[in-house]
């Protein structure tokens, strides 16, 4: 990797203020509504954050207006900038007047540009209680949540990072991600939250580029080569997966680019041509090629051996996906008899974390691919209670409810969007002793909490997991017991 320096890194936690004001200028702001018609009206207003919104955003009043402003704290002062076109009101952080004790210099020189973290302007401490909080507050009706649990090293923990390629004014090549809300490539060459060795690997790849005839690709013109770069690290393993992501599957230069890039980095242990021809905001295509290596690295999780291709889902920060894992398997009471469905089973990493307390695990999942790799994780980790089946959960579930099958333990985690009512139901057909719901989205999982205590279940405990610091993101595992079964512990 070049030896460059990340400046924003070493002022971790300093107060980088204007000297002669002492306010802090900002550039990203928050957006409300559809596309704005008329003429434009902007002022700038003097407003106080009277709290924050779930994510993150500084709630203040204007006009009577209640606005949502980013990089804001509670309690601050600021000067915003407030455009108006029609029924749009977009409100902008100009400058801070009276900051809050909690407010720091983001670490990242990125961060107001970026938009992929959202809460590196609060210092740790105040990181904690705002996930701690919004998980409380969402999670007040079912009783008290746990302390959430954090990470000693906040950073560095993404085993998957994406980068998208360009070139800037002076034709010279740019890797980056995407400023928010737009297909800005911002140039970077650090990602605090990413794998270090990926980002030195990314940046190696736009040298080689900027050194050859390829070309990366204009999705505004049609033209070039390469859109994205794919880098996934195995954590305990050290294996690392480089997808090229092109837009055409002839590769001039294969050869030579493929050694340049082994030569620099040894450390990679497979490398892939994926090609995505289509005008879509999908990274991967469906037409893929190795061209070194394997296909597929290896990972550790909660001791048990995985495999990952390019298009696995695999939780991002295995660090607290153990202690999150190891909640939600302490909460299913496991004692080696119970038949434990798990639903959204993905490539089977909950399945097979619980199978080795459990007496029998169904795991249920759409994805074809998914099961696939769930079957040979089973293999490979010589698990013989472990059954996994491609199809839709709920209706797998209402099927065994109608032969009388009966089920212990029912595990869930799905996606941000949470169950519809069509799951929820199933589960209760099911009528299993236990819940044990796993969310990246505590509201869509307080939605459908209410539909499961409503329904013959009580919470008996919840705990929040800081699955993905420095954004506003948290997530949380709940155990639900059915109440006839509550009733006789």
């Amino acid at each position: 990797m070049n030896k460059r320096k990340n400046k924003g890194y070493r002022d971790s936690g300093k107060k980088r203020l204007d000297k002669k004001n002492k306010k802090q200028n900002f550039s990203r702001g928050s957006q409300k509504g559809g596309k704005p018609k008329g003429k434009r009206k902007t002022v700038t207003a003097k407003v106080t954050c009277s709290g924050l919104t779930n994510d993150a955003k500084g709630i203040v009043q204007w006009e009577g207006k209640q606005l949502e402003v980013a990089n804001l704290l509670p309690g601050e002062t600021a000067e915003v900038t407030v455009s108006q076109r029609g029924g749009f009101v977009n409100a902008e952080l100009k400058q801070v007047i009276i900051p809050s004790k909690d407010r720091v210099t983001p670490p990242c020189e990125y961060y107001y540009q970026c938009g992929g973290c959202q809460i590196q302007h609060m210092n740790e401490e105040k990181q904690m209680r705002f996930k701690q909080e919004t998980v409380d507050e969402l999670m007040k009706p079912f009783g008290k949540t746990e302390a959430i649990m954090t990470m000693d090293h906040p950073y560095d923990y993404r085993n998957k990072s994406h980068t998208t390629f360009g070139l800037n004014q002076h034709r010279q090549v740019i890797g980056g991600l995407y400023a928010q809300h737009t297909h800005q490539i911002i140039p970077m060459e650090r990602c605090l939250i990413h794998d270090p060795k990926a980002d030195e690997i990314v940046q190696t790849i736009r040298d080689i580029l900027q050194n050859s005839k390829m070309q990366p690709y204009n999705e505004d013109t049609g033209q070039g080569f390469l859109r994205h770069v794919l880098v996934k690290v195995g954590k305990v393993s050290g294996e690392i997966m480089v997808v090229l992501v092109v837009a055409s599957p002839v590769f001039k230069g294969k050869n030579n680019f493929v050694k340049a890039l082994r030569k620099a980095h040894p450390e990679i242990t497979t490398l892939l041509m994926n090609v995505n021809n289509r005008n879509t905001s999908m990274v991967l295509g469906d037409q893929e090629k190795v061209l070194f290596g394997k296909g597929t690295i290896m990972d550790t999780l909660c001791g048990l051996e995985f495999e990952i291709s390019a298009k696995s889902f695999y939780q991002i920060n295995p660090v607290q996906t153990e202690k999150l894992y190891g909640k939600a398997i302490e909460m299913a009471e496991l004692s080696g008899k119970e038949t434990v469905v798990d639903a959204y089973c993905g490539i089977g990493t909950i399945s097979l974390i619980a199978s080795q307390k459990a007496g029998k695990v169904i795991g249920v999942e759409l994805n074809k691919d998914a099961v696939r790799d769930a079957i040979r994780n089973s293999k490979r980790n010589g698990i013989k209670n472990a059954r996994f089946y491609q199809g839709d959960a709920g209706e797998f579930m209402v099927q065994m409810a109608a032969r009388g099958e009966k089920a212990d333990v029912v595990i869930m985690d799905p996606p941000r969007s949470g169950s519809d009512e069509a799951f929820l139901s199933s589960v209760v057909k099911l009528k299993p002793k236990r819940v044990i719901y796993v969310s990246c989205n505590p509201e869509t999982q307080a939605r459908d909490m209410k539909y499961l205590t409503k329904n013959g279940y009580k919470v008996e405990g919840i705990q929040p997991v800081d699955m993905f610091p420095q954004t506003h993101h948290v997530e949380a595992v709940a155990k639900l017991v059915l109440k006839e079964e509550a009733g006789n512990r």
